[in-house]
């Protein structure tokens, strides 16, 4: 059986970035499997420009961030496999894939990296009302077909959700002569980062209906009506508040779901947003099996997700070094106005300082953070202004404040 020293599957930001730190931490032996017949992932239809003001301090759009880390990729000979599908990881870290030129090949691996990234939830997944028809199609699917394959999908569109790529879309539909007659967001606050808000829907315009869904698809091969209803505080449709609209496609951006199928076969828990539990250095429960990105939790800008493949690609090369330590560990949960806090868990060996990030889960105008021990101590204590779900937050704890606790707790309270 074939060896390496380290295994990256999924070769977008994450993946790339996991790779290229591991490189410069001292591991050469490296392999990248990406099922596409790209690397970069989706960031390559993402053709709008705000990607790497954060990690390059210039606005870049996805391909020429995508372009990036490619060329540096090629340049120190990274090797990497394209149209190459993973069919299975096992906790003494062999992988199975699967291409048609290579066929079906185990290999053994020091350690393994998963950046899969996410999937969009589907018509299905929201038990979307009405028949299932062409023109009903996901944001991010959208998105490929327009800029990628340079085909339109519609000329009357209704987009359900008001995540970002629901709201880019609005823009890049109506800037290509499409009419977008409004976004509907089920919940009483957009999904969405303010700064689309108003790129993408006032400056064009186009309305924004909070507390609204989909009731009823109409049409017989393709959309020819979507029928808009308010719902109440439990998501419940109002009977009587439904609205009627002629247009021939509707797009869904109602959620990403991190791509956790090849962890799930392994004997690793979840954590409440989809993604494995892991530590410090994003380590699953099975040492020397790392997750990063959004196959770990949705991010907000790629920025992001490419830091996480910093972090992972130097815990997996600490890892494959055997300097990685590990000992006994404080654990971390959510409380009160936080969806999820990542990591799970802490090695108390830890130095220096750990990054904590979390999401809230409903806008706030005022709220304190806090982060409280077994015995309810305070460990810190933040003021947050009009704290929402679409921004990760991220706060630094110091390991010389927790070493002789066992668990902590990030929780909100609303000041209003």
């Amino acid at each position: 059986m074939k060896e390496r020293d380290l295994i990256i599957i999924g070769g977008g930001a994450a993946g790339m970035s996991a790779a290229l730190s591991a490189f410069n931490n001292g591991i050469k032996d490296i392999l990248i499997l990406e099922r596409e017949d790209h690397l970069g992932g989706i960031l390559h239809q993402c053709i709008h420009n705000g990607f790497g003001l954060t990690r390059y301090g210039e606005e870049l759009t996805g391909p020429e961030y995508a372009y990036r880390n490619i060329k540096e990729l090629k340049e120190k000979n990274m090797q990497f496999k394209l149209n190459t599908q993973v069919l299975q990881i096992s906790k003494d870290k062999i992988v199975t894939y699967s291409n048609s030129i290579d066929g079906i090949v185990d290999i053994k691996a020091k350690a393994i990296v998963v950046a899969t990234g996410s999937y969009e939830r589907p018509a299905g997944g929201i038990k979307l009302p009405g028949q299932r028809l062409n023109g009903v199609l996901t944001a991010g699917n959208a998105q490929k077909i327009i800029n990628i394959t340079g085909y339109m999908i519609g000329k009357r569109v209704i987009i359900l959700g008001s995540g970002d790529i629901g709201l880019i879309m609005a823009r890049r539909l109506t800037l290509e002569g499409a009419k977008v007659l409004c976004v509907a967001e089920i919940k009483p606050y957009s999904a969405g980062l303010n700064r689309n808000i108003q790129q993408c829907l006032i400056d064009f315009d186009i309305p924004l209906y909070l507390s609204t869904t989909v009731s009823d698809v109409k049409g017989k091969a393709r959309v020819e009506k979507v029928i808009l209803s308010k719902v109440d505080e439990n998501q419940k449709i109002i009977p009587g508040t439904e609205q009627e609209y002629d247009c021939d496609c509707l797009i869904l951006s109602v959620g990403l779901i991190p791509q956790t199928s090849l962890l799930e076969k392994l004997d690793v828990h979840f954590a409440k947003n989809k993604g494995a539990i892991v530590n410090e250095y994003l380590e699953s429960e099975i040492e020397g099996i790392f997750t990063c990105g959004n196959a770990l939790h949705i991010h907000d800008l790629v920025d992001y997700v490419s830091k996480e493949g910093d972090i992972v690609g130097k815990a997996a090369s600490e890892y494959i070094k055997n300097n990685l330590v590990h000992s006994e560990t404080i654990s971390l949960s959510n409380g009160n106005g936080i969806t999820y806090v990542v990591p799970n868990y802490i090695n108390k060996v830890s130095k220096d300082k750990i990054d904590i990030k979390f999401r809230v889960d409903k806008p706030y105008k005022e709220a304190t953070l806090f982060i409280e021990d077994e015995n309810n101590n305070v460990i810190l204590k933040r003021k947050l202004l009009f704290p929402v779900p679409s921004i990760m937050y991220e706060y630094k704890i110091d390991m010389n404040n927790i070493k002789n606790i066992h668990s902590l707790k990030v929780s909100l309270k609303d000041e209003r």
